[in-house]
């Protein structure tokens, strides 16, 4: 078995389930109880705070637990739209659906407008037109994520982030995909809101945080006991939050090694592509730029088969495509529709990490060759 859908979700680092089990062991006290138990729990909540603050170069003050990035995402576009006042939003078209499913939700419920960026064949930005847009509506909540999930593409958020202070405006960023890939300083990038969920870099599932910066204060999206700060209310997941602290050390502490690995992996993979099938597609240039981790490709006719994704997972190869199934439909991705891409030809995106291997590589490629030559 090979897994390559390393941008859905990672396997777990051994260290941070060793973490996590020494926790279950002996933490399991309520950190809002007042005696021994919470109180110790409640001192490695604020541990792992301070540790991850330290790591992203933000106050402690600023990082708020949650159960996923999706719940931070929506925590800060209701409070910009509920408690800033904001009525405009800046997005594009290839952000994560955790984004633009939000957006339609909100819209239902605010009078706001919202704007969509225009993108190049690489799916970046068009930093005119985003002026454009901003001298037209300001003040906004642009929201342009650091990298894409399905083709890569970086952004340059700390220009974006000077570009909105100029107008006034607030920007979200989604670090889902580079948190763990790439030193992240929240206090160089300005960005007013960031987020996070931890099982994209060998942590677990269920575990994330919502960044915002000190210089923007909204209301919680979920009431109730009054938890992280009274912004978050719920019994903290004590846990997941010891396991995502332990998986930003790991991950930060052997950051250039690992990135060196996988872009390594990358190199060669693409090489190997690239001579297997002289007409493959890469999309939004995955080959040579953006995430070190990611391969998008789509294969023309001479090699078409449009059962690729599933014959590839016969074989015993985990990757992921450039559609997703939704109660039993394939719908086009609407990243690759977004950028123009030619949607008709079976695409694949490979995704690598840490554990995969150069004779994985060898492997994937000699099942490729099988099923499309």
């Amino acid at each position: 078995m090979i897994y390559l859908d390393n941008a859905a979700t990672t396997p777990m680092d051994s260290e941070v389930i060793a973490a996590m089990h020494e926790v279950m062991n002996t933490n399991y006290g309520n950190p809002s109880s007042v005696h021994w138990y919470g109180r110790k729990s409640r001192v490695l909540v604020e541990e792992a705070r301070v540790e991850i603050a330290s790591i992203v170069q933000a106050k402690p003050s600023e990082i708020y637990f949650t159960s996923s990035a999706t719940e931070a995402i929506s925590t800060a576009i209701y409070g910009a739209v509920r408690d800033l006042g904001i009525r405009n939003i800046i997005t594009s078209a290839i952000e994560h659906h955790a984004v633009l499913h939000t957006l339609d939700a909100v819209h239902r419920a605010y009078p706001i407008q919202v704007s969509f960026v225009r993108l190049d064949k690489n799916g970046l930005i068009n930093f005119d037109h985003l002026q454009e847009l901003l001298d037209d509506i300001e003040p906004a909540l642009v929201i342009l994520m650091h990298a894409n999930n399905e083709i890569g593409t970086l952004y340059p958020i700390a220009r974006i982030a000077k570009l909105c202070k100029n107008y006034n405006s607030f920007y979200l960023t989604d670090t889902v995909q580079t948190m763990g890939k790439y030193a992240i300083n929240f206090l160089e990038m300005g960005a007013d809101f960031a987020t996070c969920s931890a099982h994209k870099f060998h942590g677990p599932k269920g575990s994330g945080f919502l960044y915002i910066s000190d210089r923007v204060s909204i209301k919680p999206l979920i009431d109730g006991g009054g938890q992280e700060r009274n912004l978050r209310s719920g019994t903290e997941n004590v846990c997941g939050i010891a396991g995502m602290a332990k998986a930003f050390e790991v991950a930060y502490r052997d950051l250039e090694m690992n990135a060196n690995h996988i872009a390594g992996l990358k190199s060669l993979f693409v090489e190997k592509l690239q001579k297997a099938f002289p007409d493959i597609i890469f999309n939004a240039a995955s080959h040579n730029s953006g995430l070190y981790n990611i391969i998008h490709v789509s294969f023309p006719n001479a090699y078409r088969n449009q059962m690729l994704l599933q014959n590839l997972d016969i074989h015993g190869i985990a990757t992921s495509g450039g559609s997703a199934c939704a109660s039993g439909t394939v719908a086009t991705s609407h990243v690759l529709s977004a950028i123009h891409a030619i949607t008709e030809m079976p695409s694949v995106r490979f995704s690598l990490s840490k554990f995969n291997t150069l004779e994985e590589v060898d492997d994937t490629m000699r099942v490729l060759k099988k099923i499309l030559l």
